[in-house]
């Protein structure tokens, strides 16, 4: 294993250690239990949105935390959900009395401890609502998941919701953004290589040198199927056609288009894969009117895509376009 890190059982902590130094205007870091907030929280009659899960994916969730995105994110341990204390604490750390939003991908563990945390803040009077994010159309099980599991429409989901609530929007109208997110948005990754978990030290799966995974999860979860290695125009029709085929989109839809690399992927291939998405989802007829490219929900040092496709409405346009200024993901500001 070759890492630069120093070990295996300090990475979480010297990585929130090295943001909290490195954007001490955006963002406080909280330890035992870890969480990230934005740097002037609580704002009073905001509402405050929360997501986390398990550290490896950077920048999501921490690096999302600032203005106009995430008020707080919990990171766990790698690959790991984090645990209802943190959750609570952070969604007390964030309640300017508006309530907090809770989105949640759906992963077995971050649904139970965030289901316990929201039960406990509603028992101290902090009004909370949930939205849990299952767009990858690969399989409906996996090892850490019933029904499907929730990847790239998560990113998209805190730009949304955070730019609403930094609007002052109610509570339900934020939660009916991350709704709409939920049910207009699908994803599907695939892996060229496994990763290692630094605790572990191996890789998480094998995969020898001309095969690759179609479907994988971002925890290196199997995927639909393992074949030869396939030129980038084939894999990229191998994700989007079942992404489009899955809602379906129809002509004349105005969407988003994420491609995301999973950590080890050069922005170079990226934006071949880009090109042939676009060029997909214009025979299909939808119109991409604004789009994400870069390695945003990663699986530590896998190299692999993942696409995203967001049906997008005029509200949610200017939702997207809005200022955000946080670690990961900025404009506008």
């Amino acid at each position: 294993m070759k890492k630069l890190i120093n070990k295996p059982e300090d990475v979480v902590r010297e990585e929130l250690e090295g943001m909290a130094l490195a954007h001490p205007d955006l963002i406080r870091v909280h330890f035992d239990p870890n969480y990230v907030v934005r740097v002037d929280a609580p704002v009073k009659g905001k509402v405050g949105v929360l997501s986390g899960g398990g550290s490896g994916h950077e920048p999501m969730h921490g690096g999302f935390v600032g203005i106009g995105m995430l008020d707080a994110a919990c990171p766990g341990a790698v690959f790991t959900s984090p645990t209802p204390d943190q959750m609570l604490e952070a969604t007390r750390a964030i309640n300017g009395g508006a309530g907090v939003l809770h989105i949640v991908k759906n992963y077995t563990g971050d649904i139970m401890n965030f289901e316990m945390a929201a039960d406990l803040a509603r028992a101290e009077g902090i009004e909370v609502e949930s939205v849990v994010i299952d767009d990858d159309v690969a399989v409906k099980d996996s090892l850490y998941t019933a029904g499907r599991r929730g990847v790239g429409s998560t990113v998209l989901a805190e730009k949304l919701c955070g730019a609403a609530a930094e609007q002052g929007r109610s509570l339900k109208e934020v939660a009916d953004v991350c709704r709409k997110v939920k049910d207009w948005g699908r994803s599907m990754g695939m892996a060229l290589t496994s990763c290692t978990v630094p605790h572990v030290g191996r890789p998480t799966f094998d995969l020898p040198e001309d095969e690759m995974e179609i479907g994988i999860g971002i925890h290196g979860e199997p995927g639909r199927t393992r074949m030869k290695l396939k030129p980038a125009d084939e894999i990229v029709e191998m994700l989007m056609e079942p992404i489009i085929n899955d809602i379906p989109y129809k002509a004349g839809d105005e969407v988003l288009l994420f491609v995301n690399g999973m950590g080890g992927t050069p922005l170079i291939e990226l934006y071949i894969v880009y090109r042939k998405a676009h060029q997909i989802a214009t025979k299909h007829g939808l119109k991409v009117v604004r789009n994400l490219i870069g390695s945003y929900i990663t699986s530590l040092e896998m190299a692999g895509t993942s696409i995203t496709l967001l049906k997008m409405d005029e509200d949610m346009i200017k939702l997207w376009d809005a200022p955000v200024k946080t670690p990961g993901l900025r404009w506008g500001m």
